[in-house]
């Protein structure tokens, strides 16, 4: 995948969310090389889409390669979001590798996100190993009041989720704080997610690695996402988890411490998202 550090001017468009969406979040064409119509890696690559898109919602995660030779074989990883039913799983991986496919028709690697999931293929094996290449940023437009305290308490949620999900056989958590704010009147909830090819070790590292971003991409701002291809979290001041009732409380303490998007995902102008590229 594309390893250049790029900052994308903000253009943005507004429309109500559906479950699973009708456009990606973000995606990158990898520069690693092309192949040609009707050749060997293009029927690998599809194979492997086929075989991906039926392997990977009964358990929200599936990866492998096709193919004999080395040089034409084609390596894929799809996940889902945690908390998403098995039927809206094959709907998101459906619709990531079929987009995929018009948007880096050519290219012998990609990745593509979306809300519920998101797939990527390479030329090379990259199982195990943290993607250190592919990230993105999402944050919401709208400012808290005492961005110390909140920055701090997002920090702790976060690392306490990462240690969570780390220790997971799903290797996702979820959980929130409540009660923060001046006047006690808000709730701060917290999602985090690894690709569950990687060690516990390598997850926790993945994702404290994604949470130390939080000052360059959501610097007080009342939610944010930084999203890899290996390892994502997301938090916010409203429930956007689907199944809300399997997330763990946590209590806070008063301790306080003193960058062209594909789309902008948006139900209402009080939580506008921005996406950035890094």
């Amino acid at each position: 995948m594309s390893s250049n550090i790029f900052c994308l001017f903000l253009t943005f468009a507004l429309f109500l969310q559906t479950s699973f969406g009708s456009d990606p979040l973000f995606h990158f064409c990898s520069n690693s090389g092309n192949f040609t119509t009707h050749s060997l890696y293009e029927s690998n690559l599809k194979s492997l889409i086929t075989f991906l898109s039926y392997t990977t919602p009964p358990t929200g995660f599936a990866m492998g390669s096709v193919g004999q030779y080395q040089n034409q074989k084609a390596y894929g990883l799809s996940l889902c979001r945690g908390d998403v039913s098995s039927s809206d799983c094959k709907t998101c991986v459906a619709e990531a590798t079929t987009e995929i496919r018009k948007r880096c028709p050519y290219n012998k690697g990609a990745i593509i996100w979306y809300d519920n999931c998101f797939f990527k293929y390479l030329d090379a094996d990259f199982a195990g190993h943290i993607d250190e290449t592919n990230r993105f940023y999402m944050w919401n437009l709208r400012n808290v009041s005492d961005a110390a305290t909140f920055n701090y308490k997002t920090k702790e949620l976060l690392s306490q989720l990462a240690k969570e999900a780390s220790e997971k056989p799903k290797m996702f958590a979820t959980g929130e704080m409540k009660k923060l704010g001046a006047s006690n009147n808000y709730t701060l909830y917290g999602l985090t997610q690894c690709t569950r090819d990687l060690s516990s070790v390598d997850c926790k590292k993945c994702l404290d690695d994604a949470i130390s971003e939080l000052p360059n991409c959501c610097d007080g701002k009342e939610g944010g996402r930084v999203v890899g291809g290996s390892c994502n979290f997301r938090y916010e001041i409203y429930p956007f988890v689907k199944h809300q009732n399997t997330t763990q409380q946590y209590v806070h303490h008063s301790k306080i411490i003193s960058r062209k998007p594909q789309n902008v995902r948006q139900a209402n102008l009080d939580n506008l998202t921005v996406p950035e590229a890094v």
